[in-house]
């Protein structure tokens, strides 16, 4: 999975793209929480990804750009989609509907965690360093002490629903974590941010739809109101298209230990607004 060299440490102009991708992606907890109280998590998984590549193709040939031809590189286009948005969105949306918001984001949180141990296993030059490890256990205190003892009361008290629900975000966590450490690869294959995102979404989208079509038979359900549809636009151009045209600037230069910061980023904006107590 290593993607070539490049640098662990991120410049000013990093640091002000890590910061809006966490408000585009915190945003998501929101979107989310209003659209799957309307529709079933895969069809929302669907409408997200495909939002996001119906906006991104037309805006690549704007800017006069060509997406790329090589089985190569679409394969990795699918495992791409695969890792960082068909597994976890699923998981992320279904465990969503069992357990607050403010319970996810604590868990979504251990991303960086699973990044440092996936990035020290498989690649040459983000290696697991005692600072990482500490940095990354304070962050993840933070966001727990900002969400309030009550999600932690919530946890303990769970039943098997909100058990499994847990369990869901954890392992969207880890796959976030694997996903961090194969997109570096898009670097060395000369592929620009823009059309790794477009290609992400398009391929996660070829592998949603007929899941989403055969499990929830998405023309039997009813109109959406207009709070989920706009929460829907939400997650599909700024929590989706925009957010990983960032996602993939970042990670082309600083790496996927670095990149995975922002799960705590959002999850504390997450915690200011979402407050368990408020579920």
């Amino acid at each position: 999975m290593n993607g070539g060299s490049i640098r662990t440490t991120m410049n000013a102009a990093d640091w002000l793209l890590l910061v809006l991708l966490s408000l585009l992606w915190g945003g998501s907890f929101f979107f989310v929480g209003v659209a799957v109280r309307e529709w079933p998590p895969l069809t929302v998984v669907v409408v997200r990804v495909a939002g996001a590549a119906i906006i991104l193709w037309p805006l690549i040939y704007a800017m006069g750009l060509r997406m790329p031809r090589d089985p190569v590189i679409w394969s990795a286009f699918f495992g791409m989609g695969l890792l960082n948005n068909a597994i976890p969105f699923c998981l992320n949306f279904w465990g969503q509907t069992h357990i607050p918001s403010g319970v996810a984001s604590i868990l979504n949180a251990t991303s960086p965690l699973f990044t440092v141990i996936v990035a020290h296993f498989l690649t040459a030059d983000e290696k697991m360093t005692p600072r990482h490890i500490a940095g990354v256990l304070l962050g993840l205190a933070g966001v727990v002490v900002m969400t309030g003892e009550a999600a932690l009361g919530l946890m303990q008290g769970a039943g098997l629903w909100s058990f499994l629900g847990q369990m869901a975000i954890v392992v969207a966590a880890i796959s976030y974590a694997f996903a961090g450490v194969f997109g570096r690869r898009f670097r060395r294959l000369g592929v620009a941010p823009l059309a790794t995102a477009a290609g992400q979404v398009t391929a996660a989208t070829i592998l949603m739809l007929p899941i989403a079509l055969a499990v929830d038979k998405p023309w039997t359900l009813h109109l959406p109101s207009s709070g989920a549809i706009g929460a829907m636009a939400g997650l599909a151009v700024l929590s989706t298209a925009l957010a990983y045209i960032i996602y993939f600037r970042i990670l082309s230069s600083a790496g996927a230990t670095n990149i995975m910061l922002v799960s705590q980023l959002q999850n504390r904006d997450c915690a200011l607004i979402f407050r368990p107590e408020r579920e």
